[in-house]
């Protein structure tokens, strides 16, 4: 180090040499192969993947290496709970085992991420049903490629009384959402389905027509 250079250049010369080795290392595709990789996560584009793969470069290795560990264990552990297709490392989830939960209600959503959001909620106490989707016949997601005849038979086996439908509001949970009530009919259970409108906290003059309208069929006396 030169004796009495300012603070400030010996920064930018530290982070030259930063520059210089992280371009070294993608040079010899290091750095890019991990970009390639993390790009192929959902929501992450390129530029993303960028800072996401300096940033693990610049972590400590034990944090790093953490990450890879969450990783592999994961996908090694990770199974579809045999009762309600939820994730876990056991054989039944943690909520199908549970004895407080109310079992005469069951939730039915699209992916196993749905479940942590309602849970966050505190506002269901009964079990769910994951169907892996939701129906789409020009992708080839048709009712044999979800959980629907799983679904038939937990009704048919267990004493549920009320099957409450949270597929998105879009066309394709709207279409699962008619299909599982159509082929729920024969049985003695109750069906319903989420309400959905108006978001706490916004405002009527930005909502759109197909919106309002929902909050306006799903009204209620107060």
């Amino acid at each position: 180090m030169i004796l009495g250079r300012p603070r400030s250049i010996n920064l930018l010369v530290r982070l030259l040499d930063i520059l210089l080795y992280l371009n070294n290392l993608m040079d010899q595709g290091i750095i890019e192969n991990l970009i390639t990789s993390l790009s192929k996560l959902p929501g992450i584009g390129r530029k993303t993947a960028q800072r996401l793969a300096f940033f693990i470069l610049t972590m400590p290795e034990e944090e790093a290496k953490g990450i890879s560990r969450a990783i592999d264990e994961v996908k090694d552990k990770a199974r579809f709970c045999k009762e309600c297709f939820n994730i876990t490392e056991d054989e039944v989830c943690h909520i199908c085992s549970s004895t407080s939960r109310d079992k005469t209600k069951l939730c039915v959503v699209e992916e196993p991420s749905n479940i942590l959001v309602i849970e966050r909620s505190k506002s269901f106490g009964g079990l769910y049903h994951v169907l892996l989707g939701a129906l789409s016949p020009i992708d080839g997601l048709t009712p044999d490629r979800l959980k629907i005849n799983e679904l038939i038979d937990r009704v048919r086996r267990d004493s549920v009384q009320e099957i409450i439908i949270a597929t998105n509001p879009n066309t394709k949970g709207e279409m699962t959402a008619q299909y599982i009530r159509e082929m729920l009919k024969p049985f003695n259970v109750k069906v319903t389905r989420i309400a959905y409108g108006l978001p706490i906290g916004g405002d009527i003059e930005f909502a759109d027509e197909v919106t309002l309208s929902k909050a306006l069929e799903g009204r209620r006396e107060i």
